[in-house]
């Protein structure tokens, strides 16, 4: 798929790695799509973000490859302790097939303009040789003029190469300066869990990640005072096992066990109760659901 992607920003929740049983037909965890993540150091910002992390890791099985002074094909800078980090081309050439098939690439603020256009089919090549069949490339936030000049050789790459999708991070985070430094360009945490959010959703938009999870109930059966209740909750998507919890107390009498059982025998008067329950996944994801327990004589 190939093209150039924004979103909104939208909430995500930290990594839990839940305990509870398997469901049916679900996604295990060794089925997660590996994706590797190379960047310099404004992505060295969402490795020191445990936020950020989590958003990313959702649903992937994730490598991040980051460091500062990373460049595309020419030697990296040094770097802290005077250390320069292998390029792209070298980190790909020394990975290979431990790249997986999935890699998303946020280098460039080291580089030199009038070279990135080739950089970038150095780069592409090493790719396509590592057996990577989908490449990301996040545009570079234009605070200074050399920048717009190598966005467009992103996008320009992008024509000719259906394996390569453009993330324009420049447009996303053009009205966001809170989340930089006084540069304008290094993040901090806002801007690093921005850039893993838009990184994610572009992943979940593209098939990638695994969908988070969902409640699939939709109505509890009656109940009757006094009487012996079972029910079962139901989830969809996300990585089991699940972990179910509620949020306020069960109608007394009944308890909801981590499998998603709702069990015992209602003690309360005929009526209405709102049960609001919580499903987590082991891949991070959660969601919450509104039902409505009837209990009658």
């Amino acid at each position: 798929m190939r093209g150039v992607v924004a979103f909104s920003a939208v909430c995500a929740a930290a990594v839990v790695v839940a305990a509870g049983t398997p469901a049916i037909g679900s996604t295990r965890a060794d089925s997660l799509q590996h994706m590797t993540l190379i960047g310099d150091s404004v992505a060295d910002a969402i490795p020191g973000d445990d936020q950020a992390v989590a958003v990313l890791r959702q649903g992937i099985d994730l490598d991040l490859e980051v460091a500062a002074c990373r460049r595309v094909d020419q030697d990296s800078c040094p770097g802290p302790g005077g250390v320069r980090p292998p390029n792209v081309v070298q980190l790909v050439n020394s990975m290979g097939s431990k790249l997986g098939p999935n890699v998303v690439i946020s280098v460039g603020y080291n580089d030199f303009e009038d070279q990135y256009a080739q950089n970038l089919e150095t780069a592409l090549t090493a790719l396509k040789a590592a057996g990577v069949t989908h490449v990301w490339w996040l545009t570079l936030r234009a605070a200074h003029h050399p920048y717009i000049n190598m966005n467009n050789d992103i996008v320009n790459a992008a024509q000719h190469h259906p394996e390569l999708s453009v993330i324009d991070w420049n447009v996303y985070s053009r009205s966001h300066d809170d989340w930089f430094q006084a540069d304008g360009l290094h993040l901090l945490g806002p801007g690093a869990e921005a850039m893993a959010l838009l990184i994610h959703k572009t992943l979940l938009d593209d098939g990638i990640a695994l969908k988070p999870v969902r409640v699939a109930t939709a109505a509890l059966p009656v109940a009757h005072r006094g009487k012996p209740y079972s029910a079962k909750l139901s989830a969809a998507a996300g990585l089991t096992p699940y972990a179910w919890s509620l949020l306020a107390r069960a109608p007394k009498g009944l308890h909801l066990e981590a499998s998603g059982a709702i069990i015992g025998k209602p003690l309360v008067k005929p009526g209405a109760y709102v049960m609001n329950v919580r499903v987590k996944d082991a891949a991070g994801s959660f969601a919450t659901h509104r039902l409505v327990l009837r209990v009658k004589i």
